[in-house]
């Protein structure tokens, strides 16, 4: 099993999610009592929208919302009115029901057709937000992934050209398969980061998730694997489904 992650099992998804949250509530309270703001790139998929719902209405109350920056692990090349839009998820699932500065919120500009130029001025954002000199990546508080039938994590796919950089923050990562571009933080930025977070659930995802945490397989293959925070730690939000192939049970 990978080094390193902490494996979390519970029994049913909605026990997932209020796991993830109470993770959630205590990183926040964490990070801002130490400085003074909290940090987290959201993900998309319909298991953190069951997270972002259980956090407008649970933790409505206990987060300090004022304090808390929204970006994204990833985003489709569609305007954020886009039913696919992962801003456009967020939005509707958390973001409207909750007391967060407009000013606190950082979507990618993705109704723009150049792709290369979304990325690059999410690059420019990321940059001057977190103060960051040409070379240097962003710490963030944390980063909420999710996992994909392929492998896949953010926006990164299997052979895709994104899996090979390691310089920019942001890139438009062409992905063959569905003939279109993906805007994506790059691996050297998942892996600077205080705190990686997989919510993964359902039966679909067992074979995938024991492939990525057990088998010799390559990143490359497998990119998901290839998230190892170097000062960070990897937390595996699971529902017994998800975990049903792997063969150490957490």
């Amino acid at each position: 099993m990978t080094q390193s992650a902490e494996i979390r099992v519970s029994t049913t998804p909605q026990e997932l999610f209020a796991a993830a949250a109470e993770e959630i509530v205590h990183l926040t309270n964490q990070a801002v009592s130490t400085s003074g703001r909290f940090t987290i790139a959201l993900s998309g998929g319909s298991t953190p929208k069951s997270l972002f719902n259980l956090l407008a209405t649970n933790a409505r109350t206990i987060l300090p919302w004022d304090k808390m920056f929204f970006f994204w692990g990833d985003e489709r090349h569609v305007a954020p009115t886009d039913p696919d839009s992962n801003y456009r998820m967020a939005t509707e699932a958390m973001l409207s029901k909750v007391p967060v500065p407009p000013a606190n919120i950082f979507r990618f500009a993705a109704e723009n057709p150049d792709a290369t130029a979304v990325a690059d001025a999410y690059e420019k954002t990321l940059r001057k937000f977190f103060q960051l000199g040409p070379e240097a990546f962003p710490h963030f508080d944390l980063i909420l992934l999710g996992l994909g039938p392929d492998g896949h994590t953010a926006s990164l796919f299997p052979g895709s050209a994104a899996l090979q950089e390691k310089k920019c923050l942001v890139v438009a990562n062409w992905v063959e398969k569905m003939q279109t571009h993906r805007l994506t933080l790059t691996l050297p930025v998942l892996n600077a980061a205080y705190c990686v977070a997989f919510l993964v659930s359902g039966t679909d995802k067992a074979t995938v998730l024991r492939s990525v945490l057990e088998e010799n397989v390559s990143g490359e293959q497998y990119p998901a694997k290839l998230v190892q925070p170097k000062d960070g730690k990897l937390i595996w939000f699971l529902d017994r489904a998800a975990a049903s192939a792997l063969s150490t049970k957490p």
